[in-house]
C-alpha cells in the first residue's frame, strides 16, 4: 500500500469495533478482512504482540493493545507461543512496517494468514478508559468491507452467548498425546507451530528454559533421585499451554501433554511424577471434566460426594465443610497450576471463582509474596479469579494481586499442590517468578525419593 492508499483508508476508517454497551470505536482494517464477534479487553504490555497473538488463552478475545506502536520488529517462528492463532481480533493504534533481523513476517500478513482480522488507527487509549469503567464488552469487530449499520453490529454483539460457561479449553486443547520436545523424525501436527509450516528451517529445539537462562540457580541441579535414572515425567493437561511452559518444565522432566480431556485413569497409568495444570481460555467453571480429573489426582473424594459432605451439620453443630475430608495416599503427586490452571486446582478443592470487571491482561502487574513480603512483576491473562471468600480450609493463600488484592497463589496445606495465577515464564516480559519452577522440582524430587514429609513451596 503506497501513501496515498494508506492515507485514503485512513480517512475513510470504514473498519470499526461494535461494544454491547452501544459504544463504537472507528479505525483501518488489516489481517483477514473478516467479521468476528469476541470479547473485547486491553493488554497493557509494551511489547509481545506476537506472543499475545498465538498465546491460546485469549481464544475468543477481541485484543486491544495500549502500546503505541505495534509491529516494528515483525514476527517470527520462535517466538510463537503455540501452533496457531487462538484470538478473535486485533486492535491497535499504529501499525508500523517491521525492522529487525529476527523477522520473517510482518505482523498483518501473520494475522491474515491465519484468519484472524485486526483493527489499526484506533483510539486505543481511548477504548481502553472504556472498557476499564464499564468492564470487558462483548463486542463484533466489523473489517470486511461490507456495508453494515453500527447499531446492527452492536445488536450481533449483545445477542453473542459470550464467554461465561463456554468450555473454549476443548476447543484450543492437543487432539492426541505428544511428548515435548518432540522427537527428532516425528512430524507431530500438535507441536510443530503455524509457523513451522511456512518456515520449513523452523524446529523446536530441546534447550533450556528461559527462566534457567536468566536464572543460573534455577537450573536443574545435581541430585541423587535424578541422577539414579532417567528425568522424571510430568504429565502436562493441555488446557491451551504456551510452548514456554512446556521448555521451562522441558530444563528438569521428561514432559508428556495431553488433551484436556484425558481422564485422571489415564494420566496416573504413565505413572508420572507431577501433573501440571496448563494455563488456558474462558470460564473454569465450565469444565467439569476437568475439576474431576484433578480431584483423582489429588486423591480427593468425588466432587459431589464432597458436596453432599458440606452440607451436613455434626453433633455439635458445626457445619461440616469446615472440615474438608481427604482421601489420598501418603505419597501424593505432586500437581502444579497456572493460570487456568490455578484456578482448576481451586476448583477440585473447593473453592470458587468469579468474574472481573476487566481481567488483569500484560507484563506489568504487581504480586506480593506472603510469605517473604517480596513484590514480583507479572505477566498475567485472564477473566476470571478465584474467590476468596469461597475457600476451604485445605487451601491457604501464597501470593496476592496488589493492584486490586484478588488471590494470585495458593497452596493446599497438606496435599503437594500448588498454583499461581500469572506466568512464571513471562515470555516475552518480566522473570521475577521464574523461581516457582524450581519450587515444582523440589515436589518432584522430594516425591520421587519417596519421603513422607513432602515440602510443600512457601
Amino acid at each position: 500500500m503506497n501513501y496515498e492508499e494508506k492515507w485514503q483508508a485512513e480517512r475513510e476508517r470504514a473498519g470499526f469495533l461494535a461494544l454491547a454497551d452501544g459504544a463504537v470505536f472507528r479505525g483501518v482494517a488489516f489481517g483477514a478482512r473478516e467479521d468476528r464477534l469476541g470479547e473485547a479487553v486491553f493488554n497493557t504490555g509494551m511489547s509481545g504482540y506476537q506472543e499475545i497473538a498465538t498465546d491460546p488463552s485469549y481464544a475468543g478475545q477481541i485484543v486491544a493493545l495500549t502500546t503505541a506502536e505495534v509491529g516494528n520488529y515483525g514476527t517470527n517462528p520462535d517466538d510463537a507461543e503455540s501452533r496457531g492463532l487462538f484470538l478473535s481480533g486485533l486492535v491497535v493504534n499504529d501499525l508500523a512496517e517491521p525492522s529487525n533481523f529476527r523477522s520473517t513476517l510482518p505482523l498483518d500478513r501473520l494475522l491474515a494468514d491465519a484468519g484472524v482480522p485486526g483493527l489499526r488507527g484506533l483510539d486505543t487509549r481511548s477504548l481502553t478508559l472504556h472498557l476499564r469503567d464499564h468492564g470487558s464488552q462483548r463486542a463484533y469487530l466489523h473489517v470486511s468491507g461490507e456495508p453494515l449499520d453500527t447499531a446492527e453490529a452492536v445488536r450481533r454483539a449483545r445477542e453473542w452467548e459470550g464467554l461465561d460457561g463456554q468450555d473454549y479449553a476443548a476447543k484450543v486443547s492437543c487432539k492426541t498425546a505428544y511428548d515435548f520436545p518432540p522427537a527428532e523424525s516425528a512430524e507431530n501436527a500438535e507441536t510443530s507451530s503455524f509457523a513451522a509450516k511456512r518456515h520449513s528451517s523452523f524446529a523446536p529445539q530441546a534447550h533450556p528454559s528461559f527462566a534457567a537462562e536468566r536464572h543460573p540457580s534455577f537450573a536443574p541441579e545435581a541430585h541423587p533421585s535424578f541422577t539414579s535414572g532417567p528425568l522424571p515425567l510430568v504429565a502436562v493437561y493441555d488446557f491451551g499451554v504456551k510452548r514456554n511452559i512446556l521448555r521451562s518444565l522441558a530444563s528438569f522432566a521428561r514432559v508428556r501433554v495431553v488433551p484436556a480431556k484425558t481422564p485422571a485413569e489415564e494420566v496416573l497409568a504413565l505413572k508420572p511424577a507431577g501433573v501440571f495444570l496448563s494455563n488456558g481460555p474462558a470460564d473454569p467453571a465450565a469444565l467439569p471434566y476437568a475439576i474431576e480429573n484433578i480431584r483423582k489426582i489429588l486423591g480427593l473424594a468425588p466432587l459431589e460426594m464432597h458436596n453432599a459432605q458440606c452440607t451436613m451439620h455434626n453433633e455439635d453443630g458445626v457445619d461440616s465443610k469446615r472440615t474438608f475430608s481427604i482421601q489420598h495416599s501418603a505419597f501424593s503427586i505432586p500437581v502444579m497450576g497456572i493460570c487456568l490452571g490455578h484456578q482448576l486446582l481451586a476448583l477440585a478443592c473447593g473453592a470458587k471463582t468469579g468474574r472481573l470487571a476487566f481481567g488483569h491482561h500484560g507484563c506489568n502487574h504487581p504480586v506480593k509474596e506472603l510469605a517473604t513480603g517480596k513484590v514480583q512483576i507479572t505477566s498475567q491473562n485472564h477473566n476470571f479469579a478465584v474467590l476468596a471468600d469461597s475457600l476451604p480450609p485445605g487451601l491457604e493463600v501464597t501470593h496476592v494481586n496488589l493492584n486490586d488484592g484478588t488471590i494470585e497463589g495458593l497452596r493446599h496445606k497438606t496435599l503437594p499442590a500448588f498454583s499461581v495465577q500469572y506466568h512464571p515464564e513471562a515470555c516475552p516480559g518480566p522473570h521475577d517468578a521464574a523461581p516457582l519452577f524450581a519450587r515444582f522440582q523440589e515436589l518432584l524430587r522430594d516425591a520421587r525419593s519417596g519421603s513422607t514429609a513432602v515440602r510443600i513451596p512457601s
